[in-house]
């Protein structure tokens, strides 16, 4: 994720050169990898890795994890993450529900909860709820057991309805509650939790997440239907936020001119269509409806796949992922294509929101797309 393919033996790009080594490390997982391959993977000299693995492990980063034969000489020293040497809080506060998870480096949740949540209370009401479940969090690494005190929480992530000012931290008019507009609630967040903290979309979470997840890369699309309807989307590899943090305000755009009045002010909105078929309980029509959105989606980016998620998916997932990609399907018959765009349920309902608000802290350690500058 917007990372170089290989290391450089500079000084200044220390931390960069780290970041590849211990990517290499939380992919490799259990297993573990060897320094020479590390070399050969990053392009760094075994020198310059002996180094970098020396500095992780006095820093509890990493850890011996015995040896594996060599084709000659002695057998290799193999090295892996040591996943509980650091925690990220990933927060998702929806609409009407606020879900919150404590993840490690590995990627692995070591706790959950999910609990109501009303986005339209006052702000100071939301913030205790959110700063709550973070304490609850950070309570779960730091009790029960000797040595655990000395585990670090990194951050807190967190996945908001957009739209927003990613790298400010800052909401802005979210759909249904324009008091939020102009709300800077990284700023207020940390200052309650004293942790750092990154905001960002709950679509834009997911899809990074799912993305470092990913054996096979490629360009996709997440698109979530929950509460609201939006997309994630990862282009190049990368996570596209776009110049003003607007990219993927996939719920808003026109499909029925004068069409039924859309929460934002417009008319016709695919969100508005979308969830009054669900409201209606006719699945097969919200599904042809997101759908048609999602085809349009990959007629102008020629993604690789659509992934799709959320709440109301999560309830009837075979039925949307057969109804989205038949319309995919479709048009790409009418415009000559052989090879149509696969479809996909990401699973879990709105987990992976939350996980991935979470690696909005992680990536950047592994030199992945993740915080507010995003690197």
């Amino acid at each position: 994720m917007n990372r170089s393919n290989s290391g450089a033996n500079l000084p200044t790009l220390r931390s960069h050169n780290a970041a590849l080594v211990l990517d290499l490390l939380r992919v490799a997982g259990e297993r573990g990898i060897s320094r020479l391959e590390l070399a050969e993977r990053t392009g760094l000299t075994p020198q310059a890795v002996s180094k970098i693995t020396a500095r992780l492990r006095a820093e509890g980063l990493a850890a011996e994890a015995g040896h594996r034969a060599s084709t000659g000489g002695k057998p290799r020293t193999v090295l892996r993450l040591v996943p509980d040497a650091g925690y990220a809080v990933g927060l998702h506060l929806d609409r009407d529900e606020l879900s919150v998870v404590l993840v490690d480096l590995s990627g692995a949740v070591a706790a959950s909860r999910t609990a109501p949540l009303d986005l339209g209370a006052p702000a100071d009401e939301v913030l205790a709820a959110a700063t709550d479940a973070v304490a609850d969090a950070v309570a779960a690494v730091r009790g029960g057991g000797a040595g655990r005190e000395d585990r670090q929480v990194l951050g807190v992530g967190v996945a908001v309805p957009g739209p927003l000012d990613h790298p400010g931290g800052v909401l802005h008019r979210v759909t249904g509650f324009p008091q939020w507009d102009g709300y800077p609630l990284r700023d207020a967040l940390a200052v309650r939790t004293g942790l750092p903290v990154v905001v960002d979309k709950d679509t834009n979470a997911a899809a990074l997440g799912l993305a470092l997840r990913a054996a096979g890369g490629g360009d996709f699309a997440y698109l979530h239907l929950g509460t609201g309807l939006g997309a994630g989307l990862v282009l190049g590899g990368v996570l596209h936020r776009g110049a003003r943090s607007a990219a993927g305000e996939f719920g808003h755009q026109t499909v029925q001119l004068d069409g039924p009045v859309c929460g934002c002010g417009g008319r016709g909105c695919i969100e508005a269509l979308c969830l009054a078929a669900v409201a209606r309980g006719d699945v097969a029509e919200a599904a042809r409806v997101l759908g048609t959105g999602a085809a349009n989606l990959v007629g102008l980016l020629d993604i690789d796949r659509v992934v799709l998620g959320g709440r109301t998916v999560a309830a009837d997932p075979d039925a949307y992922v057969r109804g989205v990609g038949a319309v995919i399907d479709e048009r790409a018959r009418r415009g000559g294509i052989d090879a149509p765009v696969p479809v996909a349920a990401a699973g879990g309902g709105d987990r992976p929101v939350a996980e991935g608000a979470a690696q909005l802290v992680l990536a950047p350690l592994f030199g992945r797309s993740g915080g507010a500058d995003g690197v």
